[in-house]
């Protein structure tokens, strides 16, 4: 893609935003790749901090995918009523919970096809288990992602799927993980939706979208 910066290259601000960002992981709480999926599933339109709060009570009822599976919908409704769209997503868990135990033995699959056959498991779903359950190479792209990426020009896209190959096109696999990382808590905590923070911005130089 075109660097439409005047005096740095791309490589300076993915260096500084990996470098800034060093050691910061997901924000979601889990202690196996099940748990990880279903709360990445119920992280749609609900933030990490509710989702956290939901998936303590969640998983010490069902902590796997043979307890989910065994808990009646309403149930799992009750468990998880306070997150966004609760009645869709106690659906998705408890039909991948049973597909999980039914075709993989009760074992979170490792591929981006079978984790996208998956109910309620799209690209980024995926992408975030293969790379944060898995340590698998994947740069799964949420608004965040796709929003600062965009403002600091690393990608040119309006959607995540086609931000997610610009991205990748710049960066060696091993460092996709991070930069999904660094860009989200860069999204969350300066360059935020509606009123970015850039007096605070460290990139604020380097940036063609600064205030």
């Amino acid at each position: 893609m075109p660097n439409i910066y005047s005096n740095h290259s791309a490589d300076k601000v993915f260096s500084a935003l990996l470098q800034h960002y060093k050691g910061q992981g997901t924000a979601l709480r889990f202690a196996t790749p099940f748990q990880l999926l279903c709360a990445v599933i119920l992280s749609a339109q609900t933030n990490d901090n509710q989702v956290n709060k939901i998936t303590k009570n969640l998983f010490a009822e069902a902590p796997d995918s043979i307890a989910l599976a065994a808990l009646p919908l309403a149930r799992i409704d009750e468990l998880i009523k306070t997150c966004g769209l609760y009645k869709n997503k106690a659906r998705y868990l408890l039909q991948t919970a049973r597909i999980i135990n039914e075709q993989y033995g009760g074992e979170v699959p490792q591929t981006r096809e079978e984790l996208e056959s998956l109910s309620g498991v799209g690209r980024k779903t995926a992408g975030v288990v293969l790379s944060v359950g898995f340590n698998i190479p994947a740069l799964p792209v949420d608004t965040h992602v796709l929003r600062v990426a965009n403002r600091l020009a690393l990608a040119q896209s309006t959607t995540p799927d086609n931000a997610e190959k610009e991205l990748c096109a710049q960066l060696a696999p091993e460092l996709w993980g991070d930069m999904h990382h660094a860009l989200i808590w860069h999204g969350r905590k300066i360059c935020l939706g509606r009123k970015p923070q850039c007096g605070k911005c460290f990139l604020r130089e380097d940036c063609p979208s600064a205030l």
